[in-house]
């Protein structure tokens, strides 16, 4: 369990990198949304570290969003280890924690899903759908476990 779960781990990482790059050069082109500090804000609101500023809050952002990222991937591989793979466990992944990560930031006031516009909640799903699905295939294809045959 310890290693596909350090395993899902490094993949949630990779994957939170693919879906940075996708929103980088993909998505914030396309949109025109600038950048979100939504993570920034959900450290500062609950540890006693008070609001950051400039540069100090841009290393906050990413080291949390890395860290939420690490979080799905260890995610996925709980779910690995139950015996799901590929679309079944981005799917579980997914849904469980897509709707923890809104029902959460919603009950501390930092997230108001009733009042985001269609295109901002389809921006936010497929952001991290693309981060769940790379975590997925990251996972179940470039980290998967070498085969050490001790027969030669």
């Amino acid at each position: 369990m310890a290693a596909t779960l350090a395993r899902g781990m490094l993949s949630g990482v990779a994957g939170t990198a693919v879906m940075t790059a996708f929103q980088k050069t993909v998505e914030m082109p396309l949109t025109g949304r600038g950048e979100s500090y939504a993570p920034a804000k959900l450290v500062e609101k609950i540890l006693p570290i008070g609001r950051k500023q400039g540069r100090e809050r841009e290393r906050l952002n990413y080291a949390t969003h890395f860290g939420l990222g690490l979080m799905w991937g260890a995610a996925y591989g709980v779910a690995a280890h139950a015996g799901l793979r590929g679309q079944r466990a981005v799917a579980a992944v997914f849904g469980t924690v897509y709707s923890g990560d809104v029902l959460f930031n919603t009950a501390l006031g930092l997230y108001k899903p009733s009042k985001w516009s269609q295109r901002d909640a389809a921006i936010d799903v497929v952001d991290k759908l693309v981060q769940a699905e790379a975590t997925g295939l990251i996972f179940d294809n470039l980290l998967r476990p070498s085969s050490n045959s001790s027969a030669h």
